[in-house]
């Protein structure tokens, strides 16, 4: 029991972490593969980097956006969920 007592503080700190820090990392990153997967031709998007544009070609894991100064191909993990949402939301 005493050998317990001394470990007790280490593993109360794991578990602290893992709920504060591991679990809303997994939680993100689910959001973002399922914002991924539902991505269509025609939405509207923000990537990360700020460029606006609107989906006009859908590959595995790119995916070509149309702006008004052309056509670029980006991976589909470029793209902000949030960002999105907030043009989307506007719009």
């Amino acid at each position: 029991m005493e050998q317990l007592g001394k470990f007790l503080p280490f593993i109360l700190m794991f578990v602290v972490m893992y709920i504060f820090m591991i679990m809303p990392q997994q939680k993100r990153a689910k959001k973002e593969k399922e914002f991924e997967k539902g991505l269509k031709v025609g939405d509207k998007i923000v990537t990360k980097s700020g460029i606006h544009g609107k989906i006009s070609e859908l590959a595995e894991t790119t995916v070509v956006i149309e702006t008004m100064s052309g056509k670029l191909k980006m991976e589909r993990s470029s793209i902000s969920n949030e960002m999105s949402a907030a043009l989307n939301k506007k719009a």
